[in-house]
């Protein structure tokens, strides 16, 4: 049942938005490089998969810094900024969706490097299920560029702060998950998205009271 949702709503999805993809192709390739960018990232089972996005940094931006972004990263182009405000860069993962890669809503894919780090007890939890595009971390940390950006290393707050919490989120979302959870999750996902939704100093949302993390 989760995959034909999957299939059907990431179909549907990017028919409807065809012209907004129009559009960020036309300003992107206004600038030198590809469209979009691609990145190697860990699936269920720890399967390699790329994932793409819409292109938001200078070329070979990760191999010229750290592997997280805060917000005043000057690898980001101009119009990366507002892709990346609007989470406009992210809906080519859509496309990653319809090949199964990833559902709509899961732990969100982590890049090997990270992947390494994971506890061994985390690992098989949350490589059990899919990832997805949005699931609490997304939510949660819905702005993390600008709390990384308050970080003297952006890297090492990274490391041992975000992440741990985020795998809590991820473990809890593989215990409680159901398709109705889903539905709450990606409801509260297109809220923040038109600028719905409480949000505290450190850029968390609370919608629908989608989930209940004990930060």
């Amino acid at each position: 049942m989760k995959r034909f949702f999957d299939f059907m709503s990431s179909l549907m999805g990017l028919i409807f938005l065809l012209p907004v993809f129009i559009v960020v192709v036309w300003v992107i390739k206004k600038d030198k490089g590809p469209v979009f960018f691609q990145q190697q990232r860990v699936g269920k089972y720890g399967k390699i998969f790329n994932i793409y996005k819409f292109r938001s940094m200078i070329i070979d931006a990760d191999k010229l810094g750290a592997k997280v972004t805060a917000s005043y990263d000057l690898r980001i182009t101009r119009i990366g900024k507002l892709l990346r405000k609007t989470k406009i860069d992210e809906l080519p993962q859509l496309f990653n969706v319809l090949m199964g890669d990833i559902s709509l809503v899961g732990p969100r894919p982590e890049v090997p490097y990270y992947v390494a780090k994971w506890p061994d007890a985390c690992k098989k939890t949350i490589l059990s299920v899919k990832p997805g595009i949005t699931d609490y971390a997304t939510l949660y940390y819905n702005d993390e560029q600008a709390v990384l950006a308050k970080a003297d290393d952006p890297e090492k707050a990274y490391l041992n702060e975000v992440m741990p919490h985020k795998l809590e989120m991820y473990k809890q979302y593989v215990k409680e998950q159901s398709f109705w959870l889903d539905i709450r999750i990606i409801l509260a996902t297109l809220l923040k998205m038109v600028g719905f939704g409480k949000k505290s100093q450190q850029g968390v949302v609370d919608v629908y009271d989608c989930y209940k993390i004990n930060s």
